[in-house]
């Protein structure tokens, strides 16, 4: 489900231009095919009680709780100088991604407006722009703790599916002789 929704996002993020970042929209994609095929190996060891394909389910479904657990909680902790250092630091990496931010959040510049800067925000005509970072700032410490809770609630079901898959695997399969152990 997790995985056919981010494939989804990506598809629908760049069909309509939200997102500009091929790279960006790769991540995305690409996170959503892993855990679409992670699932499907579970899926298969679970439908034919194979041993070792949900021994590797547990394993990487583990792998991924941790990763995704320990972001969750990174986004979750970030402060408020920390949210502005990230975000600079993103500004400052990409040009296309800058104009892109500046001309859909009408704002120019990152702290302050540079009249010398070529803009591509609407605002930058009439010169009552301001920074970009004052239109974002409310709206980042938010972001980051919806989906660092969104992330804690899928890592815990990551969790229990492991616990799941840890007692399934070790019952008899059902298909089996059973006078064949005795």
């Amino acid at each position: 489900m997790v995985s056919l929704l981010l494939i989804g996002i990506a598809a629908w993020g760049l069909g309509f231009g939200l997102i500009s970042s091929l790279r960006v929209v790769g991540g995305v994609f690409g996170v959503g095919i892993f855990l679409f095929l992670i699932a499907l190996i579970g899926l298969i060891g679970a439908i034919k009680h194979h041993q070792v394909l949900l021994f590797f389910y547990m394993i990487i479904l583990f792998l991924v709780f941790v990763v995704q657990f320990s972001l969750s909680c990174a986004c979750l902790a970030v402060n408020k100088e920390q949210q502005e250092h990230i975000l600079e630091v993103g500004w400052n990496r990409s040009d296309t991604t800058r104009h892109d931010f500046e001309k859909s959040l009408n704002c120019c510049g990152f702290r302050s407006v540079d009249p010398n800067d070529a803009c591509k925000a609407a605002c930058f005509i009439g010169k009552t722009c301001i920074p970009c970072l004052s239109k974002v700032q409310p709206y980042v410490g938010e972001v980051l703790r919806f989906v660092g809770g969104i992330g804690l609630f899928f890592s815990f079901t990551e969790i229990l599916g492991v616990w799941l898959t840890h007692r399934y695997r070790n019952q008899k399969d059902p298909r089996a002789n059973p006078s064949a152990f005795l």
